[in-house]
């Protein structure tokens, strides 16, 4: 959840995939066509990826009473996938290094796919560059993956979020025989993800779907406290008695001021929940050898260009040196660009970086009449208990500087 800063923009759009039924490539694609997104945009941009063979057709369905979109890949492996060396690892790389896309749509691409060959390689026991993808294989997941990071791009989504995923039940034939749902890739692919299993005895998520979710997740749980602007469903292929076999895109807007207020509606709706617990990006680096008036300018540039938090921690370094360690929290999407800034700007030759969980608490900001004039105040919370209520610093260091009097007893009066 981003931290509140004043005269900082807070609105971000979000979609959120409610993935009840399980989450594949052409639900992807469908959901996002549904939503909104011009199949023949998608086309259009899909066309800067050197493969071809392939058509984009859309359909309306229904699934049990659902109505949704149907988008699927038809090929005729005419001007597909080169040759077979372009079904591995280093092919695929290959190919989307070629792909006349933004670096931020092929870096995406980059992530899933490695994350789905490297989660094959290891419960096949081979090497991330001999595990291959069949041909009609390569040309559908290629589709499918930028498919969706385009259409979440042309829709203007800055941050994903995912409900716990359904996978199924039951077991599914597959190349390598009769397996149990979850196949074993899709079970390492989603580490670390909410899974459940219930109702239907079939394979509900595919291992496209789970690393598109995987990778473009920012966190997982509850809907987060949005005001949509649109609802996509996407079909899955099959057809299910009673049991609708779709994916349902929410995209609209959060707005960290709002994520604690009463939406009191025509029925006097009850409080709406705040953001679910989130995966950030911790970047860090020691330095020992800068002068030390440089880091507020680079912490100043950091917060610019995004990044969540800054901070600094004095430590003991080899040889007993004295430094300091460089640490910034951002989304994944923001790392690269903030590393650059950190390697640009500070004397490090090195960074290292990982994933955190953080929960942080609801929070709101009010502004109230004090004897002094009007104040900001920040309250947090824990569900509609207000734990923390604290005055906001800069409105208070303009009265102390107006009235001459002591911060802290203005802090304390208010």
């Amino acid at each position: 959840m981003l931290k509140y800063r004043p005269g900082r923009t807070n609105n971000l759009k979000t979609a959120y995939f409610d993935c009840f039924s399980g989450i594949s490539g052409d639900m992807c694609l469908g959901a996002l066509v549904d939503a909104g997104v011009p199949l023949k945009s998608l086309a259009k941009e899909l066309k800067k990826i050197p493969v071809g063979g392939y058509e984009l057709v859309s359909k309306k369905v229904v699934r049990s009473d659902f109505r949704a979109t149907k988008v699927d890949v038809l090929q005729n492996l005419q001007g597909g996938i080169p040759d077979q060396k372009a079904m591995t690892w280093k092919g695929i790389e290959k190919i989307i290094q070629q792909a006349e896309l933004t670096q931020d749509i092929r870096r995406k691409g980059l992530r899933i796919f490695k994350r789905l060959f490297g989660a094959e390689a290891k419960v096949h026991g081979k090497s991330l560059h001999t595990v291959h993808l069949h041909e009609l294989g390569a040309v559908d997941c290629l589709i499918d993956i930028f498919g969706t990071i385009i259409g979440l791009d042309l829709l203007g989504i800055e941050r994903v979020y995912t409900s716990p995923v359904n996978l199924g039940s039951g077991f599914v034939n597959t190349e390598h025989g009769m397996l149990p749902v979850p196949a074993p890739a899709i079970a390492e692919i989603l580490k670390n993800i909410p899974v459940y299993s219930q109702s239907v005895a079939t394979e509900l998520t595919t291992p496209t779907g789970a690393a598109i979710i995987r990778e473009l997740a920012s966190g997982s749980g509850d809907m987060p406290c949005m005001d949509i602007d649109t609802i996509g469903i996407g079909a899955g292929t099959k057809n299910f008695h009673l049991w609708p076999n779709v994916l349902r895109i929410f995209a609209g807007t959060t707005s960290h001021s709002s994520l604690s207020k009463r939406r009191a509606g025509v029925n006097g709706q009850p409080e709406r929940k705040g953001l679910p617990d989130e995966t950030v990006t911790v970047i860090e680096t020691n330095i020992d050898d800068m002068n030390p008036q440089i880091f507020e300018y680079v912490m100043e540039q950091l917060f610019r260009a995004g990044a969540l938090d800054v901070f600094l921690t004095q430590i003991i370094m080899k040889k007993g040196r004295p430094g300091v360690k460089l640490t910034v929290l951002c989304d994944e999407k923001q790392r690269d660009k903030l590393s650059g800034i950190i390697l640009r700007e500070t004397s490090t030759i090195g960074l290292r970086f990982y994933e955190m969980k953080r929960k942080v608490m609801k929070r709101e900001i009010k502004t109230v009449q004090s004897k002094f004039g009007k104040v900001r105040v920040k309250t947090s919370k824990s569900g509609d208990t207000i734990l923390k209520t604290v005055p906001e610093y800069d409105d208070c260091k303009k009265i102390a500087r107006k009235l001459n009097i002591p911060l802290i007893d203005i802090i304390k009066r208010i």
